[in-house]
């Protein structure tokens, strides 16, 4: 019998798959605000990192920059760069939202030294039930909140 979400939230099982998180990503492609589960934002990450693993093995595929094709596949890779900035920038920021911190954390990464704290906020149990930028993104509507201060013990 699997616990009520609140308590798999606890476990830090991912609720959140590779498709609804892609599909959920799109939809909300330019929303800033809100929140999103740390499942969605690493989903999220992969998949951009597949794109992008696709395209560098069509540049080597098409033989390098001396190739007739070579300026199609870089084009069609910076398109598709610039078509998921802003939904990479909208969940990194929704995904700060979740650890309780103001998007505009988010700008540490231009100082280098800073990816590391991202990367650990990014990677850090988000918020149990709502805080000051929405409602826990995992919680249905069924299931009941979590106490604040509570920890899951098997």
């Amino acid at each position: 019998m699997r616990p009520p979400d609140w308590r798999r939230r606890l476990e830090g099982e991912a609720d959140v798959n590779f498709q609804q998180a892609i599909v959920s990503d799109f939809k909300r492609f330019v929303d800033f605000g809100g929140r999103s589960a740390r499942s969605e934002y690493w989903w999220w990450v992969l998949f951009t990192f597949l794109i992008g693993l696709v395209f560098g093995l069509l540049e080597v595929i098409v033989g390098g920059p001396n190739s007739p094709m070579y300026g199609a596949v870089m084009g069609l890779s910076y398109l598709s760069d610039l078509a998921f900035f802003l939904p990479s920038l909208a969940v990194a920021v929704r995904r700060l939202h979740d650890t309780n911190r103001s998007g505009w954390w988010y700008l540490i990464v231009f100082t280098i030294v800073g990816v590391i704290p991202l990367i650990i906020w990014f990677a850090t149990r988000g918020t149990i039930g709502d805080n000051q930028y929405g409602p826990d993104p995992l919680n249905d509507a069924g299931a009941p909140a979590a106490p604040a201060q509570s920890t899951w013990v098997s």
